[in-house]
Formats: C-alpha cells, structure tokens, sequence
C-alpha cells in the first residue's frame, strides 16, 4: 500500500467521525426544539433568568479526540520509511463545572473547567514495504475552557448563540515509553454553536465545538528509548502532531 492509497483510505474515517457527531446533535436538537416550539405557544419559562449577573451549573458530553501529522521524509539506514495517520475516532466522555459572567444583553464570559476522558487509534505504515504498527494513546485532560458567547435576541423558550474561546488541556494520565509520547499540556482554540432552551426549572444547553490545538505535542527528545533504539524511528519520521476535537456538551443551568 503507498501513501496515496493510505491516506485516502483515512480520510474518510474523519469524515465520518464528523458526520456522526453532526448526527448525534440533530437527532438530540430535533426532539428539544420541538418541545420548545410547542411550549412557544405558552407563557415563557424562567423570564428573568438572563438578568442575573453570575450563573452556575454543570456538563457532561461526548467528544472525539485527533491528531494531525506533519512528516519529514525520515528514512532509516535500512530503507523504512514511517508514516502516522489515526485511523479512527472512538467517543470519549467528558464532564464539567460552569460559573458564567453577564457581561450585557447579548455578551456574557464562561468558565467551565472540567475533565475529558478518550483516546487515539495511531496506525504507523512503512510506505516502502507496507508493514503496520499500531499504537493506543489514552488521555484524561484537565481542562480550563474560557469562552465569550454572544447569544441571540431570546424567542420565547428559545435562545441559539455562538462560543469562541480558549481551552487550555492538561493530560494527567500515567505516560508510557511507547511509539511515541505526547505532551502532558497543551493548548486548543475554539469556535462552537448551540441554543439556550428554557424549562420550567433549569436551562437545557446543547452545544457543538470545534478544538485546534495550537502546538506540537509530540515528545521529539526520547531518552528513555536509549537501551531499544529502533523505536525512535516513529518519532523520528513527524515533525509536528498537533491536536484536534469535536465536542458535543450538554449544560444544565
């Protein structure tokens, strides 16, 4: 298999990883703007919950997590030469706090500082002999999200706003000397929508983000692999790993 065939044979993998979590959020969205467009028809729920200057509450969400691979032509002493591409994208959970400022009518700062929990499937092909190697990287990110949203003019139980922000990502996850090893923090800018829906009690926010990190997180410097040398190789053939993710949260407020 040569690298052409191999990385359109990935890229559908992205693709599709995309257009289920586009799926999911739809299939979630359709049933709760329904219900909220019935209840458009009655009195509003909570109408003075948007005046208060702080609000809390918490998350939970899915989310996948990506790498993209910058390649240097590394070739060995013995004509192998590495490429890394993730080959799928398995759902990971996540979990967090909110505490959001209002700044005015439309503006308000959020913090949701929170946990994720997910993992990578690397598959690394020699392109001159098509031989495979296959590495698992999990992660357990501390995350510190810092996001300025600007919502809509609210219609009735109903509210659809923009989020963009930044997201600082610590991985607290015991490291391993394997193929290759991956920063411990790292830094995501992101961009996301979703809608403030009004029940009687609380506010049901779905939401989709999208995170680029910003930074190389692959370890270059590999002294650990002193005593078992060809394993280098791996890191050796990348210049750059930078990360990516879709995240699809639910915030009750």
């Amino acid at each position: 298999m040569n690298h052409n065939t191999a990385r359109h044979h990935i890229r559908p993998m992205w693709v599709s990883g995309f257009i289920m979590a586009v799926a999911v959020l739809f299939a979630v969205l359709t049933p709760a703007a329904a219900s909220a467009a019935r209840l458009n028809d009655k009195i509003e729920n909570r109408p003075y919950a948007d005046l208060r200057r702080w609000h809390l509450g918490f998350s939970i969400g899915v989310h996948t997590q990506g790498l993209r691979f910058a390649h240097n032509g590394f070739i060995t002493d013995d004509g192998q030469q590495w490429r890394a591409e993730q080959v799928n994208y398995q759902p990971g959970f996540s979990v967090s706090g909110l505490i959001s400022l209002r700044l005015n009518t439309y503006f308000s700062l959020r913090f949701s500082p929170g946990m994720m929990f997910g993992s990578r499937d690397i598959r690394f092909l020699d392109i001159n002999n098509g031989t495979e190697e296959r590495q698992n990287i999990k992660s357990t990110y501390v995350t510190l999200p810092i996001d300025l949203k600007f919502a809509a003019q609210r219609v009735r139980n109903a509210r659809p706003y923009l989020v963009g922000g930044v997201m600082p990502a610590f991985d607290v996850s015991k490291k391993r000397n394997d193929l290759l090893k991956l920063s411990s923090s790292d830094m995501f800018i992101t961009v996301g929508f979703g809608c403030d829906f009004y029940l009687p009690y609380f506010k049901l926010i779905p939401e989709l983000k999208f995170c680029f990190g910003l930074r190389d997180v692959l370890v270059h410097d590999r002294p650990e692999l002193a005593d078992d040398p060809s394993r280098y190789k791996y890191t050796q053939s990348i210049s750059k790993a930078t990360s990516k993710m879709i995240c699809l949260t639910f915030y009750f407020e």
